[in-house]
């Protein structure tokens, strides 16, 4: 098994590339995805999250009230960190779990966004960063998820810096241009991955 961490900077196209690597039999673990799924109605996280922050971060349906609970976490390290300390060990859990159930010569994605801010490069075989420069990004923001400049700057910002996130790339696909170009360079490195992952 080859365990890979893909990252990538807000709207350098992460999601495209997990989503063609899915498509040529990776093992995808979407960091994001189980983050939402371990905070669902009826799980242990929900009820974790609720027993520390109070009822007021549930909806009327019973699902977790994302954007309340933002305001409180986000204005607040301590309440951060104590949010964290509730969500990511049951992440990395789940995690292990999908990784344990695939083949032994499967490549195994881990799609992870703050793996650069997190230092998670050494838990991985190999680190694959998906780049874009800066403007191509904001563009991308603002075109195509309709955010303002200044609030795609921001989250820009908030994020490592394209110098911090080559840095730890042991391959690097650049998707600053067409979709076609994107295409041919993921076969490219799944290639060397299903190479890898067969040694």
């Amino acid at each position: 098994m080859l365990k890979i961490g893909l990252t990538g900077g807000i709207g350098a196209g992460k999601s495209e590339v997990s989503r063609l690597f899915a498509a040529r039999g990776a093992v995808i673990v979407d960091s994001d995805l189980i983050a939402r799924e371990v905070v669902a109605p009826g799980t242990d996280g929900l009820a974790a999250v609720v027993a520390e922050f109070g009822p007021q971060v549930l909806r009327e349906d019973g699902t977790l009230d994302r954007p309340a609970l933002g305001a409180i976490v986000f204005a607040d390290p301590e309440k951060l960190r104590a949010l964290n300390a509730i969500v990511h060990p049951l992440v990395r859990a789940r995690s292990a779990e999908l990784e344990a159930a695939a083949a032994p010569d499967a490549v195994v994605v881990h799609d992870v966004p703050l793996l650069a801010e997190n230092g998670l490069a050494p838990l991985f075989d190999l680190v694959v960063v998906i780049d874009a420069d800066d403007e191509v990004r904001l563009d991308r923001l603002v075109r195509l998820r309709g955010m303002a400049a200044e609030e795609a700057r921001a989250r820009m910002a908030a994020q490592a810096s394209r110098a911090d996130r080559l840095a730890i790339a042991d391959l690097v696909i650049d998707n600053g241009g067409a979709l076609e170009t994107l295409a041919a360079r993921v076969d490219e490195v799944w290639a060397e991955l299903v190479k890898r992952a067969a040694a």
